[in-house]
């Protein structure tokens, strides 16, 4: 039988330089794009003087672009109304934004073009620089590529299916890597589970952890997922490897009254420390009207356990939960840290993140560190650790050891810069 995880995870494959197709109004501008684009390296351009030619272009040769870079405010159809389209569009393709009308309106049309088929790279202000375009287009991946996983059509999870999964063993974890921003050292790993389904493959929570918290089967997941966790930590440490364990906790399981005390209990069966082991909750899952889901984290804190406020600054009430919960890290979302360097919309909140983690005293974790400038903007910040691609995707136990000779090689060339 094929291994199903084949189809969802492919190999690498050589880097492919996209075909650009550059969108703007201004003669002179057009000239100047293409020009440094052309010395940059990317010798696949087309300039096209409208939104509507453009449109027309993609129309009579769908595959003659790979990355749009497209300017916003033009005569006619302008660039709002292309980029709509085509994220409307069967076909996927890259869009870098380009305008002079400022941060904030760029922002809000990136955030317009979320869920359709076109994937943002990012937004530079007129006129673009050399660096800003290599770091966006450095991004980019093409379709197929080990970058980009499309996940399986997963039909509606029925409870038997769930329950079948724990029985059969078909959970899998898969880690991904923590690093100290100050020395490259790899400190911490988040323990990320995904669903080895027999017919569909490898599956990601997204497609299935809502369904386990409604029948009832994500006590038994979280089980399972605390175990091997604590195995593979324990496997590490024989090795040489000394790493504390990122485990994401539902809603669900702080709404159980004897949560913490069962987590302490398990841990400690294992062999395990709690001061090993960071529990990350999100500002969503302690939106209850029940006292229980604080109690549980106060009595876990008080066991010695890490607690993580993860994706901090896309709820609503963040700033209330660090208030009442004995929270000892703060994870800003990679919405509010990819890219920020460029971005004067979401770089004061990354800022702003990182002053309050510091003055509360909590260790701070950024999320979605995927370039270069990521990495070094957020060293100049004194943000404490970082996740993301740009470090290591989510991996399984057997190639951590691979990825940490190829991280400790590339780690003094990253902290000398």
């Amino acid at each position: 039988m094929q291994n199903p995880r084949a189809r969802y995870e492919p190999e690498p494959v050589a880097a492919i330089e996209p075909k650009l197709l550059l969108v703007d109004d201004d003669p002179h501008m057009l000239s100047v794009l293409s020009r440094t684009l052309k010395s940059l390296g990317y010798g696949q351009t087309t300039s096209v003087a409208s939104a509507k030619a453009a449109l027309t272009h993609l129309q009579s040769a769908p595959l003659a672009a790979d990355v749009i870079i497209c300017d916003l405010n033009m005569p006619g159809m302008d660039g709002i109304d292309l980029l709509q389209r085509l994220n409307a569009d069967e076909r996927q393709r890259s869009v870098i934004l380009l305008s002079g009308e400022g941060n904030r309106v760029m922002h809000s049309v990136q955030k317009l073009l979320i869920g359709g088929q076109l994937q943002v790279l990012g937004a530079i202000t007129k006129p673009a620089g050399r660096i800003a375009l290599q770091e966006l287009l450095g991004t980019w991946s093409s379709p197929g590529s080990a970058a980009v996983r499309p996940q399986p059509p997963v039909a509606a999870v029925t409870a038997a299916e769930l329950y079948a999964a724990s029985a059969e063993g078909q959970w899998v974890l898969h880690y991904q890597p923590q690093v100290d921003l100050r020395t490259g050292k790899a400190g911490a790993v988040e323990a990320l589970v995904r669903w080895n389904h027999p017919e569909h493959g490898l599956i990601h929570p997204d497609h299935f952890i809502n369904a386990a918290e409604a029948c009832g089967a994500i006590d038994a997941m979280t089980d399972w997922v605390l175990q091997d966790a604590l195995r593979q930590c324990a496997a590490w440490r024989t090795q040489g490897l000394a790493i504390q364990i990122g485990i994401n906790i539902s809603r669900v399981s702080l709404l159980t009254p004897d949560f913490a005390r069962r987590f302490n209990s398990r841990v400690r069966d294992a062999g395990a420390s709690p001061h090993d082991v960071t529990l990350e909750i999100t500002e969503s899952q302690l939106t209850s009207s029940s006292s229980t889901p604080l109690e549980n984290l106060v009595r876990l804190r008080l066991y010695g356990f890490c607690l993580s406020i993860d994706d901090f600054g896309t709820g609503q009430s963040s700033l209330l939960q660090l208030r009442d919960v004995p929270f000892t890290e703060l994870k800003v979302d990679r919405g509010f840290v990819h890219g920020a360097r460029h971005n004067q919309i979401i770089r004061p909140i990354l800022e702003s993140s990182l002053g309050v983690s510091k003055r509360m005293g909590l260790r701070s974790v950024a999320e979605g560190v995927e370039t270069q400038s990521d990495w070094e903007l957020l060293r100049e910040l004194g943000c404490e650790s970082a996740q993301g691609y740009f470090i290591g995707r989510p991996m399984p136990a057997e190639r951590i050891w691979e990825w940490l000779n190829v991280w400790q090689a590339r780690t003094q060339e990253l902290i000398d810069s």
